[in-house]
């Protein structure tokens, strides 16, 4: 196990490598010195936006994340040739960054250097996995992410933005043609999801052929979104006519096509399946699992530590558990106490649309009182706006419990805390106050808000990530308001804790399933009696697991190092340490590799030391 010492060795090294123990040149050459740094600094940079923007342009898809409209009427390509080329791209930049004399580089921009050269040989070390992985599963497979990204991404502000539109929409056959020949390696190497995957699928994709023009009723999902995109616009009703119209033979045409043919397909994989859950079976399974859980956490925590880490985590938070249920008087274990807070109709908002909308209420009211005391534990604070959404009914059923979608960089999207409202049952209120900070704010939308609005830091950077500390940061904003005075119900305040416990149990499980060969029930059942959490809500997260290997280790492991080093700044700092100074050091530099935020709090430790 990395220990504590490692990583404050770690922070240590920073200071050594970014130039903070760096010998002083003499006096007579330091502005030649300066110079030459200033001109390979801006060489330096010049290449990061380079290499971010030949990526980006790349992608089609990325196009229209970021605002560009340059191919906004095609699909990135899932192909062969498409990873051939990611790859020789990927060697070429990095050849381009080796001509770099980082020895020269100003401290940020050896930082950006640093950290562009390690993604880029963590890129092409990693193309060995490229078909380790599922495109079909029920968290963001190709058959929903299609639909949703044209819903929620594709914006429609004139008549050439429809027609990109109509195009995507013709494009979809293609598009799913490529993604039935990427299953089809997939399969011959052994990588099938498992069973439990197809029916999710399947459904998702009857879903988006549900209505009109495929069939009488209503309109279908993508048909009602064009249509109401284009009454928007101000052109003639003739004009809007005539593009609902192609609209209509496109879906009735490649989209209709397409997904008839996806689903055929995932029909037959799906009686080819086995019911093996963990990447274990995948071809050299264990070598690529160690790597996820790497990149992921980015630590050197092996499968087994990480299982221990939380087993232990687990039975502290239960101590803490029992606390509280002592506190509101309750008779029975804590198993009894589970039994209550996963049945009792207190905790529970009706299951129609006045028990969704009072849920979003109170979410928006709960992001509202924290965002009147930001100012107290923060000094950047995002610009964007947050708002909080139910998820669409055409993905709800398959869809996480909660999500949080980034804001356009140019302002013209806000930032989304997405609630899965499917079924109220599996969205306890008591949870509610703990993951309206996690999602939002001081959560995801405080910190990739800001990441994003930057000034300074390349673009890679400001739209990159790094799991451990996205994820870390969202728990660890959950735990913040409890210091700041809130869950002041205690049952509220048992939410949070039954969050952070199912982050615990989440590193037992992940590694049971991938390393250890549990079952998918075997998960399950632990799961289960380890947490207050209901039964559907506990399957799904399995299933999530299942199909997303190391990624749910990333918060539990990202919190405790956010904690370590806030712990290490204040024993140093003693009484002159400030909070908001912490938290602004932790986000001014964007997402980082866990062991790179230990060196930039080390450093701002020694600055403030020098302040004293």
């Amino acid at each position: 196990m990395t220990s504590k010492l490692t990583f404050a060795a770690l922070s240590v090294c920073a200071a050594l490598t970014l130039g903070g123990c760096a010998q002083q040149s003499p006096v007579a050459s330091a502005p030649q010195t300066e110079q030459a740094k200033q001109s390979e600094s801006e060489k330096a940079n010049a290449l990061f936006e380079s290499i971010f923007m030949e990526n980006v342009m790349a992608s089609p898809i990325s196009q229209t994340y970021l605002g560009i409209k340059q191919d906004q009427d095609k699909w990135d390509d899932f192909t062969e040739a498409a990873y051939a080329n990611t790859l020789a791209r990927n060697q070429r930049h990095l050849a381009q960054l080796n001509g770099i004399d980082d020895s020269q580089l100003d401290p940020q921009t050896q930082l950006s250097y640093r950290l562009m050269k390690q993604r880029l040989e963590q890129s092409i070390e990693d193309h060995q996995w490229r078909h380790h992985s599922y495109p079909i599963n029920q968290m963001y497979g190709y058959q929903s992410t299609t639909a949703s990204f044209l819903i929620n991404q594709h914006r429609i502000n004139d008549v050439a933005d429809a027609q990109a539109y109509i195009s995507r929409l013709n494009g979809i056959e293609k598009r799913f043609d490529q993604l039935i020949e990427q299953l089809s390696i997939r399969e011959a190497k052994g990588i099938v999801a498992p069973r439990f995957v197809f029916p999710y699928a399947i459904s998702d994709s009857r879903n988006i052929l549900s209505g009109a023009p495929f069939e009488a009723g209503a309109d279908s999902t993508l048909f009602a979104d064009f249509k109401a995109k284009v009454t928007a616009l101000p052109i003639s009703d003739d004009e809007k006519a005539a593009l609902v119209q192609q609209a209509q033979d496109a879906l009735k045409g490649p989209v209709a096509n397409g997904y008839g043919k996806l689903i055929a397909f995932l029909e037959g994989q799906h009686e080819r399946a086995s019911e093996d859950a963990g990447v274990w079976k995948f071809p050299d399974g264990e070598r690529f699992y160690n790597n996820a859980l790497s990149r992921t956490t980015t630590t050197g925590f092996t499968a087994a530590e990480i299982h221990q880490l939380g087993l232990d985590d687990v039975a502290r938070i239960h101590d803490e558990m029992r606390a509280i249920r002592d506190k509101v008087g309750f008779e029975g274990d804590l198993q009894a106490f589970f039994a209550f807070m996963r049945t009792d109709s207190q905790f529970y908002l009706d299951n129609d649309e006045a028990g969704r909308a009072a849920y979003l209420g109170q979410a928006e009211r709960y992001i509202g009182d924290m965002n009147q005391r930001l100012d107290e534990v923060f000094g950047v604070k995002p610009k964007a706006p947050l708002v909080v959404k139910k998820v669409e009914a055409f993905r709800e059923k398959s869809a996480g419990k909660a999500f949080y979608q980034q804001p356009a960089p140019d302002g013209s999207r806000p930032g989304f805390f997405y609630a899965n409202l499917y079924d109220m049952q599996n969205m306890p209120t008591y949870q509610l106050e703990a993951l309206a900070f996690h999602e939002g704010i001081p959560g995801h939308h405080m910190q990739i808000a800001i990441a994003q609005e930057l000034e300074g830091l390349p673009k890679f950077r400001r739209f990159g990530g790094y799991t451990a500390y996205v994820e870390g940061w969202g728990l660890y904003s959950e735990y913040l308001p409890k210091e700041m005075g809130f869950y002041q119900d205690p049952y509220s305040d048992f939410g949070r804790l039954a969050m952070e416990l199912w982050r615990a149990c989440r590193l037992v499980v992940d590694t049971g399933i991938h390393a250890k060969g549990w079952t998918r029930e075997q998960a399950i059942d632990y799961l289960a009696q380890n947490t207050p959490n209901p039964q559907g809500d506990v399957v799904k997260a399995i299933e999530r697991y299942i199909v997303m290997p190391s990624q749910a280790t990333a918060y539990k492991v990202g919190m405790m190092q956010l904690l370590e080093l806030r712990a290490q700044a204040k024993a140093e700092l003693g009484e002159q340490f400030d909070l908001r100074g912490f938290h602004d050091v932790v986000l001014a530099n964007g997402p980082l590799p866990l062991n790179v935020l230990g060196e930039q709090v080390s450093q701002w430790v020694e600055s403030e030391k020098v302040q004293l």
